[in-house]
Order: structure tokens, then sequence, then C-alpha cells
């Protein structure tokens, strides 16, 4: 039974997450109805990172299993025809029966863009984060730095979260402006559940100086989620890329500069 992998792209705002529901109104639920409808028998898809409400997703990665035989290019043209405008499948490979689209990956990475502005713009709306005190940047890159190479994230996991172990390993953590947009850009081997919003939160704090910069490492040693800041909107955060082997032959799964760079 050959496994397909699906490079999928989705705005966030109208779905509730990516992992099926029983209202069937997320991300998973709609891509798994389309699938049936192509091949005419229920598919199970598996995600490298599941997204939660109001995230979207440049390049979110999905295996399933199915002995429908289709050319490549069909996966990607006959399931868009049965989705909605919002989600879109970019392309389609065949991978060897070892590839699993989260146990095989080796690193994610999430842009966050949040505009810095007195008043909120419509026109960013569901597309980025507001912070309408003035953010001081330098002082978020000194808090940033910190968070660096191989620590106990519990102060920045959700209280939800299932994770087995709160220990990741941050690869980058970036932070531009972008005109009115600041632009964060972060690379884990894995996040735990809102990481990326609390982190991001966090950072916020520091930059409208209402924390210092050392108030990070500060949480990292508390590893307790309540002495950290607010969870951040989900708004502006974006699934832009998943690094697996080369071996695997997929095309190129990094959209970070797509959306990095087009602001």
């Amino acid at each position: 039974m050959p496994r397909i992998a699906l490079g999928l792209s989705y705005d966030g705002a109208p779905w509730l997450g990516w992992q099926t529901q029983p209202h069937r109104r997320t991300v998973q639920d709609r891509l798994e109805s389309a699938l049936a409808d192509f091949v005419g028998q229920p598919v199970a898809t598996t995600c490298a990172g599941r997204t939660d409400t109001g995230v979207h997703a440049a390049q979110q990665i999905v295996h399933l299993d199915t002995g429908v035989l289709r050319p490549e290019q069909a996966w990607v043209r006959g399931v868009n025809a049965h989705l909605p405008p919002s989600i879109a499948v970019r392309w389609a490979r065949e991978v060897p029966a070892d590839f699993h689209a989260r146990f095989s990956a080796r690193s994610r990475s999430y842009v966050y863009l949040l505009l810095d502005d007195p008043v909120r713009s419509p026109l960013w709306t569901g597309r980025a984060g507001w912070s309408f005190r003035p953010l001081d940047l330098e002082a978020m890159r000194s808090g940033a730095a910190h968070l660096l190479g191989e620590h106990d994230f519990s102060s920045f996991r959700s209280s939800e979260c299932q994770a087995a172990s709160p220990v990741r390993t941050m690869h980058e953590l970036g932070i531009e402006r972008r005109g009115r947009l600041v632009v964060f850009t972060l690379r884990a081997n894995a996040f735990l559940h809102h990481m990326v919003r609390n982190i991001v939160g966090a950072l916020v704090y520091v930059g409208q100086g209402r924390q210092p910069a050392d108030w990070m490492p500060a949480l990292l040693a508390e590893r307790n989620r309540t002495k950290a800041a607010p969870t951040f909107s989900p708004d502006g955060l974006y699934l832009t890329a998943v690094g697996y082997p080369g071996d695997y032959g997929l095309p190129s799964t990094d959209a970070t500069d797509e959306i990095r760079l087009g602001c």
C-alpha cells in the first residue's frame, strides 16, 4: 500500500485547529473529507505538527496510506478540487513506508508576525498579532538569546500539553523589524503546545519594558507556566517548515522566507 506525503497550506482563521473534532470544523476533517471524495473511500491522515485554532500553515506536511494509485500531480489537482479556498495541497510525493510526517521530522519552524502600532489595523486582523505599546527590539533580542539551545521549557508550555518531556532544543530565535511589523523566526527540534505563542508573549513583555531581558532565563529556571506572560494571540502564527532527512526525496519544505520576507 503506497504511502503518500502531501505539502499543505491553509488559512487557519476559519478553522478550529488541525486535529479532528466531533463538530468536524477542523483542517484535518476537511482534508480527509476531500481525500475521501477524491479516492472514493475513507482516508486517515497524520500531520507533522498539530496547529491550534486560528494558526496558519504555509507548509504543513501530511502522510496517508491508500491502495488507490494516482499520479502525483493528480493528488494535487484532484484533492484541491474538493477543498475550500482556505486549504490547498501544494505538492504530493510517494515516500518510503518508513516515512512518518511527525516522527521522521528533525525540526519545525514558525514565523510570528506582530503589528507594532498604536492603532490596530483591520487589514492585519487574523494575519498578525498586535502590540499598541512600542517595542524595544534590542531588549527582546537580548531576552531571546537566553532561549537558544537545549532547555526545559515548562514555563512556556500549555497546561494541556501532553508531551512526555518539556525539554526542547531551540536552534534559532530571530527578531527583526519590517516596517510596522515585528517578525519572529523560531526553529527547534520540536515545540510544546502553545510554546511559540507563550515565548512571543514573554518577549512582548520585555519589549514593552514590563520585564527586563534577564527575566527570560529566570522563567526557564522557574519551570512554572504561571510565572510567565499570558499566551499571545494565534493570529500571527505560521508553521513554515518541517525538516526531514534528505533521503526521503521531498521537495523544498521551507516557506519561512516566503512569510518572513513577504511582509
